[in-house]
């Protein structure tokens, strides 16, 4: 009898023990419920600009300063100002600060396309071109304007940081003592002119002879002659349309030599013009101030 009542007992099932966080599976699945039902509400909802542009006016006046409107601001107007509208940019937000609402227009982010680029007229046109001409672009029209005369090595073309000069042997502009252009000279100086008129380059003209003085003539020396010879380059050029204001007339005699007077090839290399054409930084400077002295060339 006791053997059967302790079989019964051991094949009794064994007890389970109660699970007291079996709420929190109900508590998710109600938290994923709520947010699965906002997030469609957020998707479904559209943003009210009026109540944004009300709320970011208030903000901007809060810290820029009191709105300078006395009548309430409705919701979904647009009010005008220093505050910010998601429609303008900070640059133009900016550019209202400080002005009166009731003033203010709209102003467009991209200019109408007739107002972004209006015809220049020939008036302005003309004033572009009335300018100084880079020292690159010169030098280009210069040696195309004479470029015979450059390929005879009678004409020798330069350019420095400042100036394109432009030397020309004196043999071909004049006669022994005289300071008249001979004729084929002066078309030379015409086509020179041609390529300057239009722009505003100060141009130098300096005259320069060698050391051997004077003897006869209507000059008393050198200093005349030189300055004569660059004086008669200089109405030629003027004749051409060339702005006399932008003109200057230097001479230098026999002092400014370029190789040495005793031999007979430096004293003809020394006796030559001298044009000098200032580049675009020098356009409001005086035109005649002096160059420095020149190197000797070897």
């Amino acid at each position: 009898m006791s053997e059967r009542r302790y079989t019964a007992s051991r094949r009794r099932a064994p007890e389970e023990h109660s699970n007291h966080e079996a709420w929190a599976i109900s508590y998710g699945d109600l938290i994923t419920l709520l947010l699965a039902f906002f997030v469609v509400m957020y998707a479904v909802s559209s943003v009210n600009a009026g109540k944004y542009r009300v709320l970011s006016d208030s903000l901007n006046a809060a810290f820029r300063g009191a709105p300078t409107r006395m009548e309430p601001v409705q919701a979904g107007e647009r009010q005008r100002g220093d505050g910010a509208d998601i429609k303008m940019s900070v640059v133009q937000q900016g550019m209202l600060a400080g002005q009166p609402r009731q003033a203010l227009q709209d102003i467009p982010l991209h200019p109408p396309p007739e107002e972004a680029s209006s015809p220049i007229s020939a008036a302005e046109e003309a004033a572009l071109n009335a300018s100084p001409a880079p020292l690159e672009k010169m030098q280009g029209m210069v040696e195309q304007a004479l470029g015979p005369l450059i390929m005879q090595d009678l004409v020798t073309v330069r350019r420095t940081d400042r100036a394109v000069e432009v030397e020309i042997r004196a043999d071909i502009l004049f006669g022994s003592g005289s300071a008249t252009l001979a004729p084929q000279a002066a078309e030379a100086i015409k086509q020179l002119a041609g390529a300057l008129r239009g722009y505003t380059n100060p141009v130098r003209v300096e005259g320069h002879t060698d050391n051997l003085p004077i003897k006869k003539g209507a000059f008393p020396s050198n200093w005349e002659l030189s300055a004569a010879r660059a004086a008669s380059v200089v109405h030629v050029i003027a004749s051409e349309g060339v702005d006399p204001a932008l003109l200057a007339v230097l001479g230098f005699a026999e002092f400014r030599p370029i190789k040495s007077n005793d031999t007979v090839e430096g004293r003809n290399a020394n006796r030559r013009v001298l044009i000098v054409i200032l580049g675009a930084d020098a356009a409001k400077a005086n035109p005649a101030a002096t160059s420095p002295v020149q190197r000797q060339r070897p």
